[in-house]
């Protein structure tokens, strides 16, 4: 067990948390902005994710500050062990920009972690089907799940 993530002497602050990867994807006619993070601490999480576009940054959703009216309809966000996930519905070309994702844990004194991404539409690639599916279970159990398709393929090619 790690020790519980307290306060350091003055040249040094805790780290509790720490966003690892930012990557984003469309999902049908939905964007999805995926943010994942290393977590040390059980204490409560809160989040922004904004966009910056003509040199003015819009809160798109958010538990720090209030949302822009324009987005409240269209996002949601989830949260899995270590991933806060953004949903943006209805995603245009006019819904472009550099995509924030904003990270604070309560009594987390190294303040927020931040990390961006340029989000451009034609540039965008598919979401893989099971990526959630795949970062939740073992390798090994996907493997043993799979080997009943790999035999009966096999079956099928002789």
């Amino acid at each position: 067990l790690s020790p519980p993530c307290l306060p350091l002497p003055v040249l040094q602050a805790a780290q509790c948390q720490m966003i690892k990867d930012l990557s984003a994807c469309l999902l049908g006619q939905s964007l999805r902005v995926d943010c994942r993070y290393e977590n040390k601490t059980s204490n409560p999480l809160t989040y922004e994710f904004s966009v910056t576009k003509d040199n003015r940054k819009h809160v798109i959703h958010s538990t720090i500050s209030v949302s822009e009216n324009i987005y409240r309809g269209r996002a949601n966000v989830t949260m899995h062990k270590n991933l806060v996930c953004l949903y943006l519905q209805s995603f245009t070309n006019s819904d472009e920009g550099v995509y924030m994702c904003e990270l604070k844990a309560t009594n987390d004194y190294t303040g927020n972690q931040i990390k961006n991404i340029t989000v451009i539409k034609d540039k965008l690639e598919k979401c893989a089907g099971f990526s959630l599916l795949i970062q939740n279970t073992s390798w090994l159990l996907l493997l043993l799940l799979s080997l009943p398709l790999l035999q009966a393929v096999d079956f099928v090619s002789l």
